[in-house]
Parts: structure tokens; sequence; C-alpha cells
């Protein structure tokens, strides 16, 4: 495995160091889950934790099996047979995941993992197949980037690791102090600790100063906040994250927006826990720590089932000693246990995981979103209809009206089903609204067209979550008015490094010159933050992606084709990074190139909409018309709703084909109602085609919606006169 990191050059001492003063705290973490999360494959594990594996994995072309005595995963496939050694052993609580050494200082995943509760062997990458019902999942090859080690596991399996990564040749020379979790993880370098006490007379009181993170001394947000980095479904913006820091000054959160949730919030891929712990109402009063029923070594505190109920005191004395008049539950069963029905175990990938969101049982949502709910985990013999109608029973008020409520918005926004937009704005209007979802709410926004959103967004700017003032700043970066642009300007200078990145990524496309020079400082430190968040983990496809789209709008198009070409360079299938390429060798006049970065990409997603979109606006440049109008009408087809692809048939189609092109054009209208341009093109082609009063009304509608467009501005007043001197030269009936 990889060389130890030169940790003690950072203050680090190591684990060991803290076993001569704190034995006892040394052995609970040397065999927990924490301290086990890597550790290296010897025999002793396989002949302690593993059985045999007595049938292949077999995937597509493949077959895998471990092969225990030499510490090999054996694949047989079409290339032949190869073997991998299993160098290090990931996780166990649930499933032992195993690694090997591939090319270039890779660790890679394993295709075959080991599940420890049904002592079994599985597929590693079909396990983790999502079954949303609304959308297909597939598993992944297992040498894909995603199940590389050194990228996708971040450091939560081991101790100030150090990645290493050189982009020129995409190789790692990734190393770490210790395997597992150590101590140093949450208390900081050790080493002045170390050395203060080891001089410290013993018969002395301890200095102030222990030269060392005391959890206790931290506030209840920062204690959750040093947990959250490694239980989160997060997008990092630094690698330096310590316990004490805010947690949104370094990483963003995955929220409702992700299939992975159910819309009322459940559980449904692997979510990590700090979403759903801030749904929970314990933790929004600002009373409740992970440490409350956790160790520091990841051991639940309650789990003898003496003292299961009291994870629940101080707070709900009066519930934990009438337990069964609270539950319906008779004493010592499974149903009068408090976490069992506000915090069930689900598993996904064979990983077993409470819901951390604490809320009762609402059957209601299973029947409408197949969201699980724990009567009907425990009562696997009855549906949620037979639940839903004894809680109903149980409970006078219907406590699960207003997740019902929260997760109708939620499912319609993934829809698109702007119809329900009046409540979605109402929801987040609300002087108590919840934060998890207000940012899914306002981030499915982004996809609907209607004007309506931004003053109810724009008015979200001061709320108290920086989470919530991200996913607006991201927002408002849609439509740069001068409103939107204020609010932007103002996010730059957010307390938190979050807004900040999210409104600097908004205001990409805005020129420095353009704004006030009091306020280009805080805007230029906000890019510059942005540019440093994506340069952070540089072996990531996305990040360059995302930095290539910062520069295509800051109209540095060389830079940016760099970013796309070096996202390319690390997941060459990727499609956005080959459209976003073209449209950047496209400013730079190289067309040629252009085209050879979109045929790419059709040749990868050839019923993809904005690859053929994209692909016919550029064959029309260059005057391939008829390719062109084949692209289009493929974009058409694949997405109904493309507005966009209308208007450009429209367009190319209006000199040969003038009837067919206003029905596109009418299209297109209809779509896009929010784009004057449109209104204003299917205006401007009727009246060409001699339908005055057609154009009229079109035109009106357009005013109506956008008193300020000049084109058809000018157009109704043309048509108006033309109309006008058409009547006073008629003769007198």
């Amino acid at each position: 495995g990889p060389a130890a990191a030169p940790a003690a050059a950072a203050g680090f001492a190591g684990s060991r160091s803290c076993r001569e003063c704190h034995a006892k705290f040394y052995e609970l973490w040397s065999t927990s889950f924490h301290g086990l999360a890597m550790q290296p494959y010897t025999a002793e594990l396989a002949r302690s934790k593993l059985t045999p594996q007595a049938q292949e994995v077999v995937a597509g072309p493949y077959r895998f099996r471990a092969d225990l005595e030499r510490g090999v995963v054996i694949e047989r496939g079409p290339e032949g047979e190869a073997s991998f050694p299993m160098v290090q052993v990931m996780g166990g609580k649930n499933v032992f995941y195993f690694l090997t050494p591939l090319e270039r200082g890779k660790l890679q995943v394993l295709p075959v993992a080991y599940d420890v509760r049904r002592r079994e062997w599985l597929d590693t990458t079909a396990s983790a197949i999502r079954h949303f019902g609304d959308r297909h999942d597939e598993a992944l090859y297992w040498k894909e980037r995603p199940l590389t080690f050194n990228t996708a596991c971040f450091s939560c399996h081991v101790s100030q690791l150090e990645q290493n990564y050189d982009l020129a040749s995409d190789r790692y020379h990734t190393t770490w102090a210790e395997p597992g979790i150590n101590c140093e993880t949450c208390h900081g370098p050790s080493a002045a600790h170390v050395e203060l006490f080891r001089r410290w007379p013993t018969n002395q009181p301890p200095p102030a100063d222990l030269k060392l993170i005391v959890t206790r001394a931290l506030t209840t947000e920062q204690r959750n906040d040093s947990c959250a980095p490694c239980h989160a479904k997060m997008s990092p913006l630094t690698l330096s994250f310590a316990p004490g820091d805010r947690y949104f000054d370094h990483f963003d959160l995955v929220t409702l927006e992700h299939p992975d949730f159910y819309p009322d919030g459940r559980d449904l891929g692997e979510n990590y826990t700090f979403t759903t712990w801030r749904l929970s109402p314990c933790a929004k009063s600002g009373k409740l720590d992970c440490i409350h029923c956790h160790t520091s070594s990841g051991r639940y505190r309650f789990a003898d089932p003496a003292k299961a109920n009291h994870a629940c005191l101080p707070c709900h004395a009066a519930r934990v000693g009438e337990a069964p008049a609270h539950t319906h539950h008779p004493p010592g069963s499974t149903g009068n246990v408090c976490i069992a029905c506000h915090m069930p175990m689900t598993e996904f990938a064979r990983m077993r995981r409470s819901d951390h969101s604490m809320r009762p049982p609402t059957p209601a949502a299973t029947r409408q979103y197949q969201s699980p709910n724990a009567c009907n985990l425990c009562h696997t013999n009855q549906d949620a209809a037979w639940a839903d109608r004894l809680v109903r029973q149980w409970h006078e008020r219907d406590y699960q009206r207003p997740v019902l409520e929260r997760a109708a918005l939620i499912a319609a926004a993934r829809k698109q089903d702007w119809k329900r937009l009046p409540d979605m704005l109402a929801e987040l209007r609300r002087p108590d609204r919840e934060e998890i979802q207000t940012a899914s709410l306002v981030r499915l926004l982004a996809d609907c067209p209607s004007e309506e959103k931004w003053p109810a967004l724009r008015n979200l700017m001061p709320d108290p979550s920086p989470l919530v003032r991200a996913c607006v700043a991201e927002a408002l970066g849609q439509q740069l008015d001068q409103p939107n642009l204020a609010a932007l300007v103002k996010a730059t200078s957010d307390d938190f490094r979050l807004v900040r990145v999210r409104a600097a990524a908004a205001l990409a496309g805005i020129p420095e010159e353009s704004l006030p020079e009091r306020q280009r400082p805080a805007v230029n430190r906000a890019w510059r933050e942005l540019i440093a968040s994506m340069r952070a983990r540089p072996d990531d496809m996305a990040s360059h992606y995302n930095l290539g789209n910062f520069y295509l709008a800051r109209g540095q198009m060389r830079e940016a084709v760099q970013e796309f070409e070096t996202a390319l360079r690390l997941e060459p299938d990727a499609l956005p990074p080959q459209v976003n390429a073209a449209l950047a060798y496209n400013a730079l006049g190289q067309n040629d190139k252009a085209e050879a970065r979109l045929r790419q990409a059709l040749r990868l997603a050839p019923t993809n909409a904005a690859v053929n979109l994209n692909l016919g606006m550029l064959l029309a440049e260059v005057g391939k018309l008829a390719e062109a109008e084949q692209a289009f009408r493929a974009a058409f087809k694949a997405d109904p709703q493309s507005g966009q692809a209308a208007y450009n048939l429209g367009v190319l189609l209006a000199k040969e084909h003038p009837q067919e092109a206003l029905e596109w054009c009418r299209r297109a209208a209809e779509l896009r109602p929010e784009n004057p341009q449109y209104g204003y093109t299917h205006a401007f082609y009727l009246h060409h085609a001699g339908q005055r009063d057609q154009a009229l009304a079109v035109l009106r509608t357009v005013r109506q919606r956008h008193p300020d467009h000049q084109d058809s501005r000018r157009l109704e007043e043309q048509l108006l006169r033309e109309r006008d001197a058409q009547r006073a030269g008629s003769p007198d009936r």
C-alpha cells in the first residue's frame, strides 16, 4: 500500500502516542469501526472475518472470484484471466470492500465485496444500483473513476491523507499517516500535547491549554459539523476542514432535489445521514449533538436493550416514562423502543442505516410515494393502508399532513409540474419554512421558466441558513437583471464561503468593469475563492468542467478549452464537456474542432437533445443546412419541450417551407413564453405570410409579458402604421 504520510512535520504524533495515557480509550478506538475503517488485508482477517466464495460473481462478460489464501481476486473475461491482489480492506460494519493497486498509483475498489451480516459475497457495483421507478440506473464497470479510492472515497477511511495527484501524468502518489479514522482526525495534531504531558508533573492539575482540540469545549454545532464531512452526501469546496470549523465553509450539501431521496425526505440511495439529520426536530433544537448517542469511536451508547430509550432523555422524559401510552405497543416489545419508530433501519447496497430525521412513521407517504415507514418495516405482513388507518385512530392531530404537503411540492417540482408553482412560492415565503425543504425547492425551481419566482427567491437571501442562501445565489444567476445582480454582489461578501462561491459562479458572466468600483474587490475575492474551490480536486472531471464553464462565461475561451479538454482526458465519455468544448472552440473560430467534439458526443449519445441542438446550430452557422435541419428535428424528437429546437427549425425552414416554419415558430413561442424573441419571430413570419392581424395578436401577447422588448415594440408600431395607412386608403363604404 501507499507509504506513510510525513504527518510528523505537521505536528501529528499518531494514535500510538495516545495509548500511554489513554489506554482504555485506545482499546475502544482501535477495535471500533472508526479505527478499522481501513486495514491491510491479512490471512488472519480472511480466517476470522470472511468465508470462502462459493460462487463466482458474474458481471457482463466477466466472472470474479476471491481467492482468500492467495489474497487475490481472479477476473476471467474476453481478455483471459487476471489476478488482482487485495491489499487493503475498507469498512466491515455491513460490508467489507477490497482495494487493489492499478496503474498510475490508483487504488481501485474490487468488483467483489463481502456482506458481513449475511456472510456472502456480492457484486460491488450491482449492489449500488438504485431503483428510482422513473429513471434507469445501471452498474458501473469496476475500473471506472467513481470506484477509485484516491478520489471517490475522499479521506473518510484513512487519516491525514495526502492525495498527491499529478494532473499532467494522471498519476497518484497518495499517502496517509494511519489507516482508519484516528484520534487526531477529531482532536487535531497531538505532538505538542504529547510533548507537554510527557513533561508535566503527575501531581499537578492539567494546564488550561491542552494543546489539543477538546470536543467538550466545542459548541453543539461545531461537534455536529466535525462529524458531517464523513457522514454527508456533499461536494467539497476545500480540503482543509478541521474540527471546530464550520461545515458550510468547506462543503455543499445534497438535498431532496436528488433522486436518492424520496420526496418526503426518506432515504432511497446512500445519503450518509447529515441531510436527514438537518430535518430532525431534535437536531434543529440546537440541543442534540452526535456524541449524545455515539461515542467518538462511533459506537452506539444505548445498545443495551434495558437502556434503549435513554437515548431520548432528558428531553422526552414524560414519553419515555409512559412509553406504551405513546406507542400503543405493549411493554417490552420492539414497538416500544423510541428509535424503532423514529429512526427505523433501511438498507441500500447492503448498508443498513437508521433514519436520522427522527420523524414519526408516515405510512400515508408510503401509499403516495413508496417511501419506507417504520410500521411496515416491522409488520411486514401488513400494508401501508393498515398502518395509516391505525396511526390516524391513535392520533387526534393529523401529523402526517405537513409531511405529505411538503413531499407533494418536491414531487411536483421534480416532474416540472409548474401548476403547483403558487404553492411552492407560498412554501418559500412561510416564516417557519424548513431549511432542507427550502433548499430543495430552490434548486428544483431552476427548471421553472416562470418569472414569478424571482421576488420569492430574492426574499430568501437574508435566510439564516447558509445552505439556503447558497442555493438562492446559484438560482439568481439564471437571470442577471438589476435586482438579482444587486443581491448577488451583496452575497459575495457573505460570512460563509459556500454562499460567496455560489454567488461568484452566478456572476461569472458579468464584466468586472460593469460593476461599481466599490463592489469589485469583494466580487474579485469571491471569484478567486471559486477558482480555488474548483482546483481543490484536480482529479475530478466535474471540477474541470465547472471551471471550464466559469471561463466560458468570462469569455476566456482558451482557458475554457483547456479545462474542458482536461475533463475529457479524465472521463472521455462525459457528454457535457464535449458540448461545452464545442461552444468554446466555436467562439475561437475553430469550427472544425467544435464539430469534431459534437460528432464524438453524437456517437456517444445519438438521441441526446442538447448534443443534437448544438450540432444543429453549428452546422447552420457553417452553411450545412440540410444536416442542421436533421439535427434540430432529432433534438426536438428527443425533447418535445425544447423551444430552442423548435425556434431554430422555424428560422431554418422559413425560406423554403414558410408554412411549416410558422408552425415551428408558434410551438417555440408557446413552449417558452418567457423568451420574447420567440414570440417576436413568430409574429415576424406571420407578417411575411400576409397574416398581419394574427401577427399583431401575437405581438400584443409578447408586449404584455415583455413591455421593454424593443424588437416587438418596433414591429408592432410598423404593423399598426401599415394597417392605419391601408384603412386610410380604403374607399368609404
